[in-house]
């Protein structure tokens, strides 16, 4: 890990045993889009949302109730230059006990301000793992993409009239060209 992999915190009144159940419930915080199992070591399973972003995620290390860790197999992206950003990158979570609470410690190693999707990235991610998995901890209902845009990304990402601007990785509204 560097410091500039793309990290972020949670603290929850849950328990480690809580939320290790429900980080591995990757349809009740990420997608509800996902094919194959989330709580076996070893196990693939494919991550879709629309056209736009598609990978497949290997679950390396499962340590209950204190890690989860996934290796990002292939990728795919439509909106960058590289198609295959992500791919071989980790996706972990470290769960501990602290203060009488419970941090879970995100962290997507080799997510950096290099990629072209850093920006998107850093707001999916955030907005995933301190909403969506922070509202399927505290209180059972996460609000998983059902296929529709969630983030501000994905609903710039979605719709035509927006586009990614490919140096600086921002999304920005395209004018309407007129002939």
């Amino acid at each position: 890990m560097t410091a500039q992999d793309f990290s972020t915190r949670l603290v929850v009144d849950r328990t480690p045993e809580q939320v290790f159940e429900a980080i591995c419930n990757v349809r009740g915080w990420w997608s509800e889009n996902i094919d194959g199992p989330t709580h076996e070591l070893g196990a693939m399973f494919d991550y879709r949302y629309r056209d736009v972003h598609h990978c497949k995620l290997k679950i390396v290390e499962l340590l209950a109730p204190h890690k989860v860790v996934w290796q990002v197999l292939n990728n795919y992206f439509s909106f960058t230059r590289d198609k295959t950003e992500w791919t071989g990158t980790i996706v972990r979570f470290d769960i501990g006990r602290r203060d009488g609470q419970t941090e879970v410690r995100f962290t997507h190693v080799g997510l950096t301000p290099l990629y072209e999707c850093y920006g998107i990235c850093c707001d999916g991610w955030s907005a995933y793992i301190n909403g969506s998995l922070h509202d399927l901890i505290t209180t059972g209902k996460g609000r998983p993409n059902v296929g529709e845009a969630i983030t501000a990304s994905e609903q710039a990402l979605s719709p035509i009239g927006h586009a990614v601007d490919p140096i600086e990785g921002r999304l920005s509204e395209v004018q309407p060209r007129i002939s």
